[in-house]
């Protein structure tokens, strides 16, 4: 049987949250480690844009947005109920936060991981304009430890690798200086087995000589 190739980054969280979507589905998919800088060939064939992750499906398909792998794997399987599909309200709060995630976090999180490149500003001023996000995420840990339930959902799965991001760039200053609850809540995700499962170190594929390597199978 053909299997779905996923092409990832070990360290990208846009590639953390597709192997998480994966595992967490039971999907069955063939992990290429890559490097950033030697690309494989065919991986630019199925995604000229030459980012990660980028799933292949049997059929050849090509899903090359995190959040999408994740639905995708989600919608094959969802044995615990991470999409939230018989409540709305749950499901339009996730998509606020992880638009929110994506859309206003993520650009402030570059520049305050990369503040030398963005010398318009300080880093601090750049820490306080993502602070933003984490403030509203401590609220929403105000009552349950997750961000919308008393388990994880999908929210907290898609949006994690980023907030885990920020934690490790100034460890001088820690998370739960400011957000203690938001730093309790990243500390008993990226503990738990599936996210250790979902960060395993993989050898660089090589098509020349790898071998079939099964994601979560290290």
């Amino acid at each position: 049987m053909t299997l779905a190739v996923l092409y990832t980054f070990r360290r990208c969280p846009y590639a953390m949250r597709a192997r998480l979507g994966l595992l967490l589905a039971q999907c069955n998919v063939e992990v290429r480690e890559i490097t950033l800088r030697a690309k494989p060939p065919q991986m630019l064939v199925a995604s000229p844009k030459g980012t990660v992750p980028v799933l292949v499906l049997a059929n050849g398909e090509v899903i090359a947005e995190s959040l999408e792998i994740m639905r995708w794997a989600l919608t094959q399987a969802d044995p615990l109920e991470l999409l939230c599909q018989q409540s709305p309200a749950i499901e339009d709060k996730m998509a606020q936060l992880i638009a929110q995630n994506d859309q206003q976090f993520k650009p402030w999180l570059d520049r305050y991981k990369y503040a030398d490149r963005y010398p318009e500003q300080t880093q601090a001023y750049y820490y306080q304009q993502a602070s933003h996000f984490l403030l509203q995420l401590e609220t929403c840990l105000g009552q349950p430890p997750f961000l919308v339930a008393d388990t994880p959902r999908l929210a907290d799965y898609a949006i994690v690798p980023f907030v885990r991001q920020f934690a490790a760039v100034d460890l001088k200053h820690p998370l739960s200086d400011d957000f203690p609850r938001v730093d309790a809540w990243l500390n008993r995700l990226i503990s738990s087995d599936i996210f250790i499962r979902a960060m395993e170190k993989y050898v660089i594929w090589d098509a020349s000589h790898s071998p079939i390597c099964l994601l979560g199978d290290v």
